[in-house]
């Protein structure tokens, strides 16, 4: 596990390699293909790491790393479709104990989903799971949330 000042070192790089991954690519779906497989790669003891796009009724599996997921999350479900609906990122410290967790892969113990929204409509939410409980804090939510700011800049209006 990295120690703080590890781990926002590791995010600033991903940011940093996010950002020259968009530079030139305009595909949204390109682009989260490439950014799930970034983290994935940065994030130790991922198990998953992926997008769920609304479709305007419901959350449907996007691109992403990891294991075999769920393919579709209504609103309000599981803690992707909390965080679409309450518009606000969710971190469970051990899903185990989380009341509304939708079990997709049972590798998983952590997760932070966070709600990617442009211009006021929901876009979709980016989820990341771990193998280890307590994976993910406020540093993790901070970056995590910059680095779907920079992903959304992809996406027409």
């Amino acid at each position: 596990m990295w120690n703080k000042e590890e781990k926002e070192k590791a995010y600033e790089l991903l940011l940093l390699q996010q950002d020259e991954l968009i530079k030139d690519e305009k595909n949204w779906l390109a682009t989260l293909a490439n950014a799930s497989a970034l983290l994935n790669m940065t994030l130790p003891d991922t198990v998953f790491a992926g997008f769920y796009l609304f479709d305007g009724n419901e959350l449907i599996l996007g691109p992403f790393q990891g294991n075999v997921s769920c393919t579709r999350i209504q609103l309000g479900k599981g803690v992707c479709g909390e965080s679409a609906d309450k518009n606000q990122t969710m971190i469970v410290g051990n899903v185990k104990e989380h009341k509304n967790y939708i079990s997709c892969d049972s590798a998983a113990l952590s997760e932070i989903v966070v709600p990617m929204v442009k211009e006021g409509h929901l876009v979709g939410v980016l989820d990341i799971d771990s193998k280890e409980v307590n994976s993910y804090d406020q540093t993790d939510q901070k970056y995590l949330e910059d680095y779907c700011r920079q992903l959304l800049s992809v996406f027409s209006n």
